[in-house]
């Protein structure tokens, strides 16, 4: 019986997780569980799962969380300090599935006790890789990727054969805009941008996918975790999503993995780890597929490859200037603020504005952050006054 924390329980990959979990009550116990604000749900997922600890990121939520589970053992927690304490409770394998550099706190704080962290939340490598890999390797922690395409390289790379490896090569959707032209784009609206068409994903995910700057994110996320420099980390446009990543060797070697695009199938794969466990996904047929296609990334329609790439050569705390503003330039963009277009080149305009220093500590990736997230609101606000 393996004992599980999720954190961000009520997201996407929470969902699948607690489906996995649910269909193995032999093997799984939940014992923490998080959310930011879904009050409702997060007390729902407590009840069914029966875990110890409830916490939700909201401070005002705190006493609509305690009469949700009124009459139940679960203890209750609140604010940032109380997502922290769940990460915190004991447990075999800590799932951090928290949207965003939110998930950062959090996730350190699981690292420190040594746990087995399946991380679905990319942005945590992104803004400050240096300083968590630092933190894995002091504690004795245990990072499992969850993405599909870090956990299928982490399938697939032969740790003793290091000096070997060639290059990681990350596949990409494209994307909902992948054949779109400069123009049409321009004119994209949020509801163009989520509808993704091959991944079930929430908003701002799925929006991160259709400028590249997921895949951006994820090369960082691939050079801190995999420690490869950045010229030996590519990116392939792969349409039919069914290579999830491959690992090319010296000797002309590239070993793939390959399956549907459901999310459970890594999330199976680092909940079981370094066993397998049966998931309900549906099985890939090859012959049924057929076709399998691969283009480089334009990188002139889709800068924000680029731009994360440009992050990651300048490191110290660009990646997390360049993760801070993408938030918000995509926050601004769902709510119409912006237009498709401005996300990237909001992005630039921040990382030239905001001086990188050098991530010694989270207080100090803290405070980049929130001088980024303030220099991209001030020039999405002078955007609008110039309209």
């Amino acid at each position: 019986m393996r004992s599980v924390s999720i954190l961000g329980a009520t997201g996407s990959v929470g969902a699948s997780t607690l489906d996995l979990i649910e269909r193995a009550p032999d093997r799984f116990r939940v014992v923490a569980v998080t959310a930011h604000h879904s009050v409702e749900r997060l007390a729902d997922i407590a009840k069914r799962t029966r875990a110890d600890v409830a916490a939700i990121a909201d401070p005002a939520a705190l006493p609509a969380l305690r009469v949700a589970l009124a009459g139940t053992h679960v203890r209750c927690l609140a604010g940032p300090e109380g997502v922290e304490e769940a990460a915190a409770v004991p447990s075999d394998l800590v799932m951090a599935a928290i949207v965003g550099v939110a998930g950062l706190a959090p996730t350190l704080t699981a690292i420190r006790r040594g746990a087995t962290v399946a991380f679905a939340s990319k942005e945590c490598l992104v803004a400050a890789g240096d300083l968590m890999m630092a933190e894995v390797a002091r504690h004795g922690a245990t990072l499992l990727p969850v993405d599909s395409e870090h956990n299928a390289i982490f399938q697939v790379l032969e740790a003793h054969n290091r000096s070997a490896i060639e290059a990681l090569i990350l596949t990409a959707s494209g994307g909902p805009f992948r054949t779109w032209t400069v123009e049409q784009m321009a004119v994209a609206t949020p509801a163009d941008a989520i509808r993704h068409p091959v991944w079930s994903m929430g908003a701002k995910i799925s929006v991160d996918s259709a400028t590249l700057m997921n895949k951006g994110l994820e090369v960082i996320e691939a050079a801190h975790l995999f420690q490869m420099p950045e010229p030996q980390v590519r990116v392939l446009v792969h349409p039919q999503s069914v290579v999830h990543s491959m690992v090319a060797y010296t000797d002309g070697s590239v070993l793939a993995q390959l399956g549907t695009p459901d999310m459970r199938i890594p999330i199976a794969h680092a909940l079981a780890y370094p066993d397998r466990m049966p998931t309900p996904a549906e099985r890939l047929s090859l012959e049924r597929m057929a076709t399998l296609t691969f283009e480089p990334p334009d990188e002139q329609r889709f800068p924000a490859l680029r731009l994360a790439r440009q992050a990651l050569i300048a490191g110290g705390t660009m990646p997390a200037i360049l993760n801070a503003a993408n938030e918000v330039a995509v926050a601004a963009f769902l709510a119409g603020r912006i237009g498709f277009l401005d996300i990237a080149a909001l992005v630039a305009e921040t990382m030239a504005q905001v001086s990188p220093h050098p991530p010694v500590d989270l207080a100090a990736v803290a405070a980049v952050d929130d001088a980024a997230r303030r220099a991209a609101e001030h020039l999405i606000q002078c955007r609008g006054a110039a309209v």
